[in-house]
């Protein structure tokens, strides 16, 4: 769900929670290793950023991408732990990623297909949540977008409640769509295009890969994709500043992102604080059986009696499938900054292809690293133009 950012992008955060998580959260440490986390932009892994290293004008931005200590903690179950090649354990699943214990509040949802308004800002009175006042008591937007398949409303749907999840029904139209799929098909078939910058490694090369993204993204210019930020801007009621580099993100066959959380290493929070929401929008379907789906590890949702994958209480680990048009929105810190290790999540293996494009909110303004010279500021009258299309406000 995941992803991440200075440039953002490549990785999606790998251990840095520890030093937020409750105690209640974090297992026992002992021997200490060096891991990559994901959260931003590596700049040894872009052509066009590396170009920029000889010229002494450009001032250099910090990248997200950075080592990280993380403690592991001994395998006791195994008699003959696995060992790196320098003689020691390699660290776990569950040392990078500590479970969650019984007295960590989860709140699920008690009824899929219901609605309510109040359960909702209830939800979201600890983040920086959604904008209510664009929404009927049905869940469904007062406005409606006009397509050549006649019109349609958005439709606010609650997944789960503490941490709170969403998805957005009918996000994008069908042609906004079809734009977004053309801009990747355009990408790959012009590796020179100077209006985004494109990564195309796994997440992860160290020895370790506990954690692996093995897709493509494209770093886009803030003024090619308005429409995206102006519908963030309305549903999340933020500027457009705290926006980080829009990004589309392409799954090929067998690609996946893992166990990963969305949040920034506390060593590089000077370039807008923490992320406080991620918002992606899938671009195409996939059915249940051809993977793609976004997964949270501690999250549960309800499913129908006899519904497929269902269990004794009816309750399923959330997955959110990619339907074409459809947002996901959840917070990976809440509205002070702490980040939420709740809410760690993965892309599954892709059985065919997966679009999306993708976006995270920041607490402050942030400046952008990739690509050059790509500036919020441009995008802001396309914005103004297409909140106006659409009869949306902002607070």
């Amino acid at each position: 769900m995941t992803f991440s950012s200075n440039g953002l992008a490549i990785l999606a955060l790998l251990g840095s929670t520890a030093a937020f998580a409750p105690s209640s959260v974090i297992a026992h440490r002992h021997s200490s290793t060096t891991v990559c986390s994901a959260g931003g932009f590596g700049a040894t892994t872009s052509k066009s950023a590396s170009k920029r290293k000889g010229n002494k004008k450009s001032k250099q931005k910090p990248s997200i991408l950075s080592d990280i200590e993380i403690d592991e903690a001994p395998n006791e179950s195994s008699l003959t732990p696995r060992l790196d090649r320098f003689g020691l354990p390699l660290p776990t699943e569950d040392d990078i990623f500590p479970p969650l214990t019984s007295d960590v509040v989860r709140t699920r949802v008690t009824d899929r297909d219901e609605f309510k308004k109040d359960e909702v800002a209830d939800a979201i009175r600890n983040h920086i949540g959604v904008n209510l006042d664009i929404f009927d008591e049905s869940g469904h937007s007062i406005h409606e977008e006009k397509s050549n398949n006649g019109s349609s409303r958005w439709r606010l749907k609650l997944l789960h409640k503490d941490p709170p999840v969403f998805i957005v029904e009918n996000f994008f139209s069908e042609l906004e769509v079809q734009d977004y799929k053309s801009m990747i098909e355009s990408k790959v078939n012009n590796k020179g295009n100077k209006d985004a910058v494109q990564i195309s490694s796994p997440t992860f090369s160290s020895y370790l890969s506990l954690s692996r993204r093995t897709s493509t993204t494209w770093f886009c210019r803030y003024e090619l994709v308005t429409s995206l930020l102006a519908k963030a801007q309305a549903l999340l009621n933020v500027d457009l500043t705290q926006m980080e580099e829009p990004q589309l993100v392409r799954y090929r066959t067998g690609e996946e992102f893992s166990w990963h959380y969305d949040e920034i290493p506390s060593t590089q929070l000077s370039n807008g604080g923490q992320r406080l929401a991620t918002l992606l929008v899938y671009l195409n379907d996939l059915e249940d059986d051809r993977g793609g789906g976004t997964v949270f590890r501690d999250l549960n949702y309800p499913v129908n009696e006899g519904e497929k994958g269902s269990t004794k209480d009816n309750y399923n680990q959330l997955t959110v499938r990619p339907k074409q048009g459809t947002a996901l929105v959840f917070f990976p810190a809440f509205k002070d900054g702490n980040p939420d290790p709740r809410t760690l999540h993965k892309g599954e293996v892709a059985l065919d292809t997966k679009m999306i494009a993708q976006l995270w909110i920041h607490e402050r303004e942030y400046q952008a690293s990739v690509p050059e010279n790509n500036l919020q500021i441009d995008a802001a009258d396309g914005v103004r133009e297409e909140l106006e299309r659409l009869g949306l406000k902002i607070a």
